[in-house]
């Protein structure tokens, strides 16, 4: 994954695109500050908390977006826009609603979860098998709801 995003960062200087160099250059920024602070802690950043990392800037930027838009600000919207096409270039396909709602079916099934005391089961398995693909905040509000919660 860095290497991709260090060769697309060298790419896009070459092609003199500056709306897709400085994202780069945001991604890779909060990446070395997650690798300081992992670094603190004794860990190093896997492919999850990378991916989680861009989901996170993602998501940032989608309610920048909506804040702009919504204050008339073209101009800006369009900037969040184009920075928020250029990081889901870097995300795996998120998953539909449907296939959300089977794997939640799923994670249920397989922790036998009766109760809402029984979420972080369910939430900890689906986040281990389905990183960066798809939104644990909504994900978690629908389990919450099987759950009786």
């Amino acid at each position: 994954m860095r290497d991709a995003l260090n060769n697309q960062l060298k790419t896009a200087m070459k092609a003199g695109d500056k709306r897709r160099v400085e994202t780069l250059r945001l991604i890779n920024a909060a990446l070395k500050d997650k690798d300081i602070e992992a670094r603190g802690q004794g860990k190093t950043l896997g492919e999850a908390e990378i991916l989680a990392l861009l989901q996170k800037m993602v998501k940032s930027r989608q309610e920048s977006l909506e804040i702009y838009q919504k204050a008339g600000r073209a101009d800006l919207a369009l900037v969040e826009s184009e920075e928020i096409a250029i990081l889901t270039e870097f995300l795996p396909k998120q998953l539909d609603d449907a296939d959300v709602a089977t794997a939640i079916a799923d994670a249920i099934e397989e922790t036998g979860a009766t109760s809402i005391k029984d979420m972080g089961k369910v939430v900890g398995i689906l986040k281990a098998k389905y990183a960066g693909k798809m939104d644990f905040a909504k994900a978690s509000g629908v389990v919450k709801a099987k759950l009786g919660g």
